[in-house]
């Protein structure tokens, strides 16, 4: 038998008792087509990215399934026709994850070290404009350069100065338009 990882989105308008029952519904499936279920992760009722079939939210749900691909195929089919299963999506993978898995790990920012946006403390990082940012190595001092009106003027010799170019005709008016 394979091992899969599989995630179903439920409606945000059930409650978790009802999500509860969609598992066990479909953990009897795997079981009696021959599989085995692993862990069940409940993450929650969470936001989606995108309205699906009018629903801002959705619980979502992780299963750890080791079973034959008829009994997968049997969920899935079954999944399909259930309208409360709004996606789902199963994942071949060599060997399950021991533990919880990544959406139900405590996320801790200092440990990430991020400190975030906007008027929380900011460390010892300068603000933008706040800073000096020292002298340009890979390129010489400004005064090396050239003024500007030759930097902007065409130095390079394939475009004339901006002086020698021809003046731009004014647009003509559209007779017999729409005034």
């Amino acid at each position: 038998m394979a091992l899969y990882e599989h995630v179903f989105l439920a409606r945000q308008d059930l409650t978790q008792q009802q999500v509860d029952d969609l598992v066990n519904h479909y953990k009897g499936v795997i079981e009696t087509n021959g599989g085995k279920i692993g862990r069940v992760e409940s993450w929650g009722l969470k936001s989606l990215t995108y309205r699906i079939r009018k629903n801002r939210k959705a619980y979502y749900t992780l299963i750890d399934l080791d079973a034959p691909a008829k009994a997968l195929n049997e969920m899935e089919r079954q999944m399909g026709l259930n309208e409360d299963v709004l996606r789902f999506l199963t994942i071949k993978v060599d060997a399950h994850e021991e533990g919880v898995s990544a959406m139900m790990q405590k996320r801790d920012r200092d440990d990430r070290g991020e400190r975030g946006f906007g008027d929380r403390d900011r460390g010892d990082r300068p603000r933008f404009g706040d800073r000096d940012r020292g002298p340009r190595e890979d390129r010489g001092p400004r005064e090396d350069r050239g003024p500007r009106e030759a930097r902007d003027g065409g130095d390079r010799g394939d475009r004339p100065p901006r002086d020698d170019r021809p003046p731009r005709r004014p647009r003509e008016a559209v007779e017999g338009g729409a005034e």
